[in-house]
C-alpha cells in the first residue's frame, strides 16, 4: 500500500545514529578513489544491516524506486553525514521539483550501469575487433532532501507488496508437501523444489530461506563435484541472509530468529564479499519476482 505525506527534514539526528565510522565507512561514502567500488562495500553493508534492525524497511520506503543494494547505500552515506534518510534525486530532477541543491553540498554516490569499450583480439584470425559490455561504477549524481531547498516536496511512501506464488512462477520453483518426518526439520529445498513443514514456526521465513536456496544455485550443486561446491554453512548463511533481508523489507516476524541462525553458522568468520554480493543480489531478485508489475519500477 502506498500513501503520500510531507517531507519533514527537522527530524531529530539521534534517531539516526550513523554506522560505526571506520576508514572503510568514510572510503564507502566518499567513492575511495575516484569512482572504484571499496573492496569489502557489500560486506560492509551487509554487516550494518544485520546490527542494525529498521534500516532496510527504513531505506526502503524512502528509496523505493532504487535497486536494494543502492537503497542501503544511500542510506549509509546519509546517516554517515548526520542527515536523516529521506527522498534522493539527481541536481537536475530537483531543479524541476523547484528545489536547488544548497551550496557546499557533497553529491551520494550509488551505482550506474555504463557502457563499456574494450579491444579484443580474434585468436584464430588474429583480428582486434571492439567490443561493448556493460558494468556499474559508482557516480556522484544524487542529493537528499534535506541538502536541497525551495518549494515543499510531497514524497509518496511505499511499503513493499509480494505475492510468494509470483515470486515461485517468476523462478519456476515449485512447492511440494513435506514428506520428512524429522518435526524438527522446517523445510527443505531440492532442485527447483521446495517443502515447508506444516507446522513450521515462521513458514513465510522458512519459504524465503527455501527459495534462496534454489535462486542461489545451491540445490543444482548436487551435480557437481566436492570442491565445486558451495560449503554448508556458507550456503546457510546466504540463505539465511536472504530470509533476514525479506523479513525485514516486509515488517514480517522472524528477523532475530534469522540473525541468530546467521550468526551461528558463520561463526566468528567474516562474511566475504562475494557472498555479500550474493545475499543482495539474491534477495533483490526475489523482493521483485514476488511484487506486481507496476511496482517495480526502478531508477537505479
Amino acid at each position: 500500500m502506498s500513501q503520500s505525506r510531507h517531507h519533514r527534514s527537522n527530524r531529530s539526528k539521534s534517531q539516526h545514529a550513523a554506522f560505526p565510522r571506520t576508514p572503510e565507512a568514510h572510503q564507502r561514502a566518499d567513492g575511495g578513489d575516484g569512482n572504484a567500488i571499496p573492496q569489502n562495500l557489500f560486506a560492509d553493508l551487509l554487516r550494518e544491516v544485520v546490527s542494525r534492525p529498521g534500516i532496510i524497511s527504513e531505506a526502503y520506503r524512502a528509496f523505493h524506486a532504487y535497486s536494494l543494494g543502492n537503497q542501503l547505500l544511500a542510506a549509509s552515506q546519509l546517516m554517515e553525514r548526520d542527515l536523516p534518510i529521506a527522498p534522493i534525486a539527481s541536481f537536475k530532477t530537483w531543479k524541476s521539483k523547484g528545489r536547488m541543491v544548497q551550496k557546499g553540498q557533497k553529491a551520494i554516490r550509488l551505482f550506474m550501469p555504463v557502457t563499456l569499450r574494450r579491444q579484443d583480439r580474434d585468436e584464430a584470425t588474429g583480428i582486434e575487433q571492439e567490443i561493448q559490455f556493460q558494468s556499474f561504477m559508482l557516480r556522484p549524481n544524487w542529493f537528499s532532501l534535506d541538502q536541497t531547498e525551495g518549494e515543499i516536496f510531497t514524497h509518496e511512501v511505499k511499503s513493499p507488496e509480494w505475492d510468494s506464488e509470483l515470486a515461485m512462477a517468476a523462478f519456476g520453483i515449485n512447492e511440494i508437501p513435506f514428506e520428512i518426518l524429522d518435526g524438527n526439520c522446517q523445510g527443505y529445498a531440492s532442485q527447483n523444489r521446495i517443502a515447508i513443514n506444516p507446522l513450521a514456526v515462521l513458514p513465510h521465513k522458512t519459504r524465503f530461506h527455501e527459495m534462496a536456496h534454489v535462486i542461489l544455485g545451491h540445490t543444482a550443486e548436487t551435480s557437481m563435484q566436492d570442491d565445486e561446491r558451495t560449503p554448508r554453512n556458507l550456503r546457510e548463511v546466504e540463505a539465511e541472509s536472504v530470509a533476514f533481508i525479506l523479513c525485514s523489507l516486509l515488517d514480517l516476524p522472524g528477523q532475530e530468529e534469522a540473525r541468530g541462525y546467521v550468526q551461528v553458522w558463520l561463526g566468528n568468520e567474516p562474511i566475504a564479499e562475494k557472498n555479500a554480493r550474493r545475499i543482495f543480489t539474491a534477495a533483490d531478485k526475489l523482493l521483485k519476482a514476488g511484487q506486481p508489475a507496476t511496482s517495480t519500477e526502478q531508477e537505479a
